[in-house]
């Protein structure tokens, strides 16, 4: 936590934070432009913000874009803000506010969070219902094949549509499907009303993305749920859901025991 109090400590790379902020998911060229700073300058402080993982980044075809990430923030949350109420921390109380409620503009989520654990575990436990139930509260009916349906189980409902789907499977390295179908049956579940409903059912359809990889006796796992249109409602769920997800994930590997009441990403 050091670390990131002393990235943060420098207003041009608050400045950098607040744009992605505004607008997640820009090119280096896009924050030099909107924040006019050199090039250079803004290159170094991206590199101290990636270090500390306050900024991570994906590709998208050529174009490398830049992601707040929240993680770290919401670290620093459970170990200080929780506890105190001080004029020093009272940024980072706003700046994960406005990550955990308010939508990003650029139509996609991004997280990044650090496992103690190895890339096999980590995959068994994205994929085996024996774990996904601890900390999510759901099971998946697949073979985890390309093209292979997926049906969402939860509390004995099932969720299965011809579009839920197995997109890519690269054991312990990458694992990609579309998301689930916005049911009556899952609304009633997740106290979500009708007009809402309706909303996400006119929605297209969105996928989520896992990139594992190991790093100096940790496992970096990102997270890219992408898809969406502007002005998302199902984006405006995930994107408060996910942290607490992969908050119980990282909790379960690396305690063996989950969180407490395991939330759905959305």
């Amino acid at each position: 936590m050091d670390e990131v109090f002393r990235a943060l400590a420098d207003p041009s790379r608050r400045r950098l934070l607040d744009s992605l902020n505004a607008r997640n998911g820009q090119s280096l060229r896009e924050l030099c432009a909107g924040l006019d700073m050199a090039r250079q300058s803004v290159s170094k402080h991206l590199a101290v913000l990636e270090e500390v993982h306050l900024v991570t980044t994906v590709w998208h075809g050529r174009q490398k874009l830049h992601y707040l990430n929240a993680a770290p923030i919401n670290a620093i949350a459970e170990r200080w803000i929780h506890q105190y109420d001080r004029e020093r921390v009272r940024a980072l109380a706003d700046l994960k506010t406005a990550l955990e409620s308010e939508p990003m503009s650029q139509p996609d989520f991004v997280y990044t969070t650090y496992i103690q654990t190895t890339p096999e575990r980590l995959w068994q436990a994205l994929t085996d219902p024996a774990f996904t139930r601890r900390y999510w509260g759901l099971a998946f009916e697949t073979d985890w094949r390309p093209g292979s349906p997926m049906v969402w189980e939860e509390g004995g409902a099932r969720i299965a549509d011809a579009e839920q789907v197995v997109l890519e499977a690269q054991p312990h390295r990458r694992l990609s499907y579309t998301w689930h179908t916005p049911t009556a049956e899952w609304a009633t579940r997740a106290g979500i009303t009708d007009d809402v409903l309706a909303t996400l059912a006119a929605e297209r359809r969105s996928k989520v993305t896992f990139e594992i990889e190991p790093l100096d006796g940790q496992v970096k796992l990102t997270v890219v749920h992408d898809g969406f249109e502007p002005d998302s409602t199902m984006l405006s769920m995930v994107s408060q859901g996910w942290p607490h997800l992969l908050s119980a994930l990282k909790t379960l590997l690396e305690t063996g025991e989950p969180l407490p009441d395991p939330q759905p990403a959305g």
